[in-house]
């Protein structure tokens, strides 16, 4: 009974690890989504987080098809992610960081005060000229 015990233990475990990974993505999504001018709670409705997402890195909704095509959503969604990295100023190392590892830098991007949003891609960045 004690090694059953044991295993329903880290069951729980792990399920409390990784619900607090996904509420930490939520968040995190949700400041960058915020940053970037666009309504928080999109992140909560999967189709129009997407379309969300699109207006942000500046892409055309209809890209949302394209990332529905097996192999070619992998293109145009790394794609997206840079043009993420981007319209917050960052250079594609940071991209690299996003896809690999998307649990420290989008937290990073929404949390930082130093990050902030330059426009769809970086259009909108002025060089501070003080």
């Amino acid at each position: 009974m004690e090694f059953k015990e044991f295993l329903i233990g880290i069951e729980i475990g792990l399920g409390v690890f990784f619900m607090g990974i996904i509420i930490l993505m939520i968040i995190a999504q949700w400041k960058v989504y915020e940053k970037a001018n666009q309504p928080g709670w999109a992140v909560l409705i999967p189709i129009y987080s997407t379309l969300v997402f699109l207006q942000i890195v500046g892409k055309p909704w209809w890209w949302i098809f394209l990332m529905l095509i097996p192999y070619v959503n992998l293109i145009f969604i790394i794609w997206a992610t840079n043009m993420l990295s981007k319209s917050f100023g960052k250079e594609e190392a940071f991209t690299v960081g996003l896809v690999l590892l998307p649990y420290v830098f989008y937290p990073i991007i929404a949390f930082s005060k130093d990050i902030n949003y330059l426009g769809p891609a970086g259009t909108n960045f002025q060089y501070d000229t003080k």
